[in-house]
């Protein structure tokens, strides 16, 4: 497994990581041990970062992966790994973002216990509370690393303004954001300004939430999965046409002698030496369709195909509903 840089000072993980926020309910029922399972994969295949969050199954995500450390306690020193807090309720219920120290600081430390560890090595900002600037919520997020909590501080779904108004205030390690073929609003100033900056790009869903791999979820499964029952790419008529276009895309990987959702982390991979993706499944077998993209090394004529048969702005529909959008930063 080829190796990359979390930040321009920090460890060299895994070139792919893994999500897991499929280690909750988010995309299917799951359970502890095919959770585990997918950690002992992860191990097998060089996999090193691990990427999770306070709210992933309300907890359920970061928990199963204590119970694995307790259980494989060695398996610390080989993960790298990063949780995130921000999101939350207010009084009503309605979903709030809260960037404050003292908020941080206590759902860092609730992580902490359900981890088993005593430090993470990546605590990011999931999303951006506009009451507090870039440069407080970024010196927010370095106390915790001057209290031993995170070896580094993240953030998520930000602009490159907003990036680079933080690093003033304390070192970004990575900036995690939406990015594949069919999701490519990065290219537009962030992927350039963390190559800039010396940060990690964490490219979240980078199989577009199964739409680039050879079994897409289907519809009569996203109907029992609210997220996606409510994402413009998911609703038709978006997405028979989506489905449509992507029978190219696997053709091209199958002439490549590899699969889609290979083909599809490869790319991003040639992207840039900073561009990790860590795509999530529930599935061992899919983890290493993934993983098998570290292994490709595409050509120009590779990168032309891929990009003839999925052009810019391919897909059908917004890749979130207007709910989906509170919070993420749109700056093109």
């Amino acid at each position: 497994m080829e190796r990359r840089r979390l930040g321009a000072n920090g460890p060299e993980i895994s070139a792919i990581g893994y999500g897991a926020m499929s280690f909750s309910d988010m995309y299917g029922a799951t359970n502890e041990a095919a959770s585990h399972a997918v950690l002992d994969a992860c191990r097998d295949l060089g996999v090193t970062h691990l990427d999770t969050a306070n709210i992933y199954g309300m907890g359920k995500s970061e928990n199963a992966i204590g119970t694995y450390l307790k259980t494989n306690p060695s398996a610390r020193h080989e993960f790298i790994i990063a949780t995130k807090a921000t999101i939350t309720k207010d009084a009503d219920g309605n979903r709030a973002f809260d960037n404050s120290a003292e908020h941080l600081e206590a759902e860092l430390e609730k992580s902490l216990q359900r981890l088993g560890v005593d430090c993470v090595d990546l605590f990011y900002a999931h999303r951006r509370d506009t009451r507090f600037t870039p440069e407080e919520t970024a010196a927010n997020l370095g106390r915790l690393v001057e209290k031993g909590m995170t070896r580094a501080i993240g953030l998520s779904e930000v602009s490159p303004s907003t990036l680079r108004r933080a690093m003033t205030a304390h070192p970004v390690a990575a900036v995690q954001s939406e990015y594949s073929l069919s999701t490519r609003a990065p290219e537009l100033g962030l992927v350039q300004a963390c190559a800039e900056l010396g940060v990690a790009m964490v490219a979240f869903s980078p199989v577009g939430r199964s739409l680039l791999t050879d079994n897409p979820i289907p519809a009569d499964r996203i109907r029992d999965i609210p997220f996606l029952a409510g994402n413009p790419r998911f609703m038709e008529p978006n997405l028979s046409e989506n489905l449509r276009i992507m029978q190219g895309f696997r053709k091209l990987a199958a002439r490549m002698g590899t699969t889609a959702a290979g083909l599809a982390n490869a790319w991003l991979l040639a992207r840039g030496p900073h561009v990790i993706p860590i795509p999530g499944t529930r599935s061992v077998d899919h983890l290493r369709e993934c993983i098998s993209g570290a292994s490709l090394k595409l050509t120009e004529t590779d990168l032309e195909q891929i990009e003839t048969a999925l052009p810019v702005g391919w897909a059908h529909g917004d890749r979130y509903s207007e709910q989906q959008w509170i919070g993420p930063e749109r700056y093109c």
